[in-house]
């Protein structure tokens, strides 16, 4: 019987084992990369295309096409290709990100032959219906009317400008904006960026030579590429001049602050120490940001700090919303553990809870062959490879107090750091 009164056995964690894909390279210049794993006769595929660059006159184009690409084809209405999908109890699902529109598919394996050609079709023969067209424009305008009455969007948003300026990362649109959309050129975006030649797919589940060949038959050679290559290159991002910005509310009990400055991303060596920084800071519930400002002072719910890693940029940046009363308060307690990281060693105890923490986390998120599919991807995008997490690994467990305040004080100022309030101040 299990004895109750002796602690388990701690063990430390030396190595994280990943499973790593396969790669084929489909005969219309499309990657594919397939994760072979567990038991259940499931698969997640998704079809991953670079963002068209930027377009200041068209700003909405990228996101307005994958969010409409389910609202019909030549052959399809929007309720029909929702029947399909559901009939075969397979889940579909298009997301915009920055970098990246991602078309992604679970299904079981056993009935792949009915679902794919539902993708395939809204892949290759979206047709944007005028009136769906102008629903979705309708529905944008109204959540977005929505959205710009809660304080922490508007910061968050006011953020971003400021960091990335008039770029595919800082822009903020408004109605107007959606306003502007036209059914041709979102056909005419949709025909440059959604090719094979622009698509990664990956594969990951029960795979086996039946469902190969039925992803390689419908997006192999009987899937060609448009006339136009896709521009996927994006303007320079040019931060702002200008570090501070109030947005008064009058009427606010609480008040929306976000922090941060331009960084780096995933591909910089300092990444993985910088994340143990980062961590201390605000990065989990245990962080300094949690322990002074929501535990000790009571002046929010909840504060963290992140970092953002983007094909072409990143930043390091904290969140909160506290009371519209100790808005100064808290900003003055956020300053004081950025200079304490400056200025004053992490207790080697702090370090170690911080460094299990983060090692724990890693190995808690591969919990399945999707997990292990994301990690790659996160590499894949920034031009790594799998040594990227040991050397992460390595990093971590090696990572000391000196190093922490050396990193804080080559990362961390916060007199340069930009600053947005929305509420009072």
């Amino acid at each position: 019987m299990l004895d109750r009164t002796l602690a388990p056995h701690f063990g430390a964690i030396e190595h994280i084992k990943l499973v790593e894909p396969k790669h084929i390279k489909l005969p219309n210049g499309s990657n594919l990369y397939y994760f072979n794993s567990g038991e259940q006769d499931l698969v997640r595929i998704e079809w991953v295309f670079g963002n068209v660059r930027f377009n200041a006159d068209r700003p909405l184009l990228n996101s307005a096409v994958i969010t409409m690409l389910t609202e019909g084809t030549s052959t399809l209405t929007a309720s029909q290709i929702a029947d399909k999908i559901d009939y075969y109890g397979a889940f579909l699902q298009a997301e915009y990100g920055y970098d990246n529109s991602v078309v992604t598919l679970y299904s079981l394996s056993k009935h792949l032959a009915s679902t794919l050609p539902v993708i395939k079709d809204i892949i290759t023969d979206s047709v944007f219906p005028e009136s769906e067209l102008q629903t979705y424009i309708r529905n944008q305008q109204q959540k977005l009317q929505v959205s710009l009455q809660k304080n922490d969007v508007v910061a968050r948003r006011t953020f971003n400008k400021a960091i990335y300026g008039e770029s595919l990362y800082g822009f903020a649109g408004d109605g107007a904006d959606y306003q502007q959309l036209q059914r041709a050129d979102m056909l005419a975006h949709f025909k440059q960026m959604y090719q094979p030649s622009n698509c990664d797919i990956f594969l990951a589940g029960k795979i086996d030579d039946e469902v190969l060949n039925l992803v390689t038959d419908a997006f192999g050679a009987s899937w060609a590429n448009g006339p136009e290559s896709a521009d996927i290159s994006q303007p320079a991002v040019k931060s702002s001049n200008e570090l501070f910005y109030f947005i008064e509310k009058p009427e606010a009990l609480q008040s929306a602050i976000r922090i941060g400055t331009r960084s780096i991303n995933r591909s910089h060596p300092d990444f993985p120490a910088l994340q143990v920084l980062n961590t201390i800071l605000g990065g989990y519930f245990g962080s300094r940001l949690m322990a002074n400002i929501r535990e000790d002072k009571g002046y929010t719910y909840g504060i963290g700090s992140g970092m953002s890693a983007l094909k072409h940029g990143g930043a390091l940046f904290i969140a909160t919303e506290v009371g519209a009363d100790v808005c100064r308060d808290a900003l003055s307690e956020i300053e004081k553990e950025i200079n304490r990281l400056k200025t004053e060693l992490v207790p080697q105890e702090e370090l170690d809870l911080v460094r299990n923490y983060m090692l724990g986390s890693l190995l808690g998120s591969l919990e399945n062959v999707f997990s292990h599919a994301d990690k790659f991807k996160n590499v894949y995008f920034s031009d790594l490879d799998y040594a990227y997490y040991d050397r992460y690994t390595n990093v971590v467990k090696a990572i000391t107090p000196q190093d922490v305040l050396d990193l804080a004080n080559k990362y961390l100022d916060f007199d340069k750091m930009y600053k947005v309030i929305v509420g009072k101040y």
